[in-house]
Parts: structure tokens; C-alpha cells; sequence
């Protein structure tokens, strides 16, 4: 996997984000010039600023009649902390992602996105069976 480091939040804290491979299948096909830098680019084939970003995203989220299921742009990375735990990530391994603080997973976690999940009920009598028979 190759990382793509980015800087991210108020504070520019660095992550890196390994890529995986289907995400690395679709880069390396991209044209030769813009094949270093950023992943997400604008319509001119410019990084998005995080304002261009918001407001493209905004009018996508309009169009794709989402205003009524109570969607928020700030969800996206709570989806990512969601589908990592639910892959078998460790807190500390999903913070390392999102660049949250590992409390703040947690909290995330605990606050609005895994009470009552079948698929982690599912995991863990998995991982006991495989533990004691």
C-alpha cells in the first residue's frame, strides 16, 4: 500500500492513509501529470480547497434528496470509524485514519454509531468460538 499523507482539521494535523488495492488500481490509471498530489481534485483538475469541497458536496447532497434522512458532511468520517470498527480495527488503528483522538473514537462509537449492531455481536461470538470451541 502506498500512504497518502494529508494534513487535515484546525490544528493540520499530519495522517497517512495507506491505499489500498482497488484505490491504488484507479490512481496508477490516471494521466501521468496527475498522477503525483492530491487524490480529490475540482472540476479545473485543482486540489479542492476545503470551502470548494463543502460547497460541491452540498450541492450533491441537494440534488440527491438527502436533506431529509438527517445527513451531515461531518458523518463521512463518522461512517469510516463506524465500517473500521465493524472491520475489526482497534481504536487506535481507526484513530490513526481519521485522525481523531482515540477517545474521540470511542466516544464516537459509543455516542452514535455501533449501539446494538448485529455484525459486532456476530464478531465476537466468532471470535469466542474460534478462542474456546
Amino acid at each position: 500500500m502506498q500512504p497518502n499523507k494529508q494534513r487535515r482539521g484546525k490544528k493540520k494535523k499530519r495522517i497517512v492513509i495507506p491505499v489500498g488495492a482497488p484505490l491504488k488500481t484507479v490512481l496508477d490509471a490516471r494521466r501521468p501529470e496527475k498522477a503525483e498530489g492530491m487524490i480529490l481534485r475540482n472540476t479545473f483538475g485543482e486540489p479542492w480547497t476545503s470551502d470548494g469541497f463543502r460547497a460541491s458536496w452540498g450541492k450533491a447532497f441537494e440534488r440527491a434528496n438527502l436533506a431529509d434522512h438527517d445527513l451531515h458532511f461531518h458523518d463521512l468520517r463518522g461512517t469510516a470509524v463506524t465500517r473500521l470498527a465493524l472491520s475489526g480495527c482497534t481504536t487506535a488503528q481507526i484513530a490513526a485514519i481519521t485522525g481523531h483522538s482515540p477517545r474521540d473514537v470511542d466516544e464516537i462509537l459509543k455516542a452514535h454509531y455501533l449501539g446494538g449492531q448485529a455484525e459486532l455481536a456476530e464478531q465476537a461470538i466468532v471470535k469466542l468460538v474460534a478462542q474456546y470451541g
